[in-house]
């Protein structure tokens, strides 16, 4: 079971991941190396940055641009209803 960091906090990819917008954690890992994610405002190009509860992401995705917002951090990799319920779509 994968646990978050003691700060509350966990790796890009590992969300992405957890979240169900990547199929492979190695899929995670390119996604976020080709430097078009933001955290806060802020374009990440690693897969090592860390989110938080709060934090709000924008991800290209290939149905248009995606804004959220992290309520919570996943535990594991469950089913899609539980990936959704750690996370809102901002409009």
């Amino acid at each position: 079971m994968a646990e978050p960091q003691s700060d509350g906090a966990l790796r890009l990819d590992k969300w992405l991941w957890m979240a169900r917008f990547c199929k492979s954690r190695s899929i995670a890992q390119g996604f976020a190396e080709k430097g078009r994610i933001r955290i806060n405002g802020r374009v990440v190009d690693k897969p090592h940055a860390l989110v938080r509860p709060g934090d709000v992401l924008t991800l290209p995705l290939p149905r248009g641009v995606c804004v959220l917002r992290i309520l919570a951090l996943p535990l594991r990799r469950g089913p899609a209803a539980e990936a959704q319920a750690g996370y809102e779509i901002i409009p």
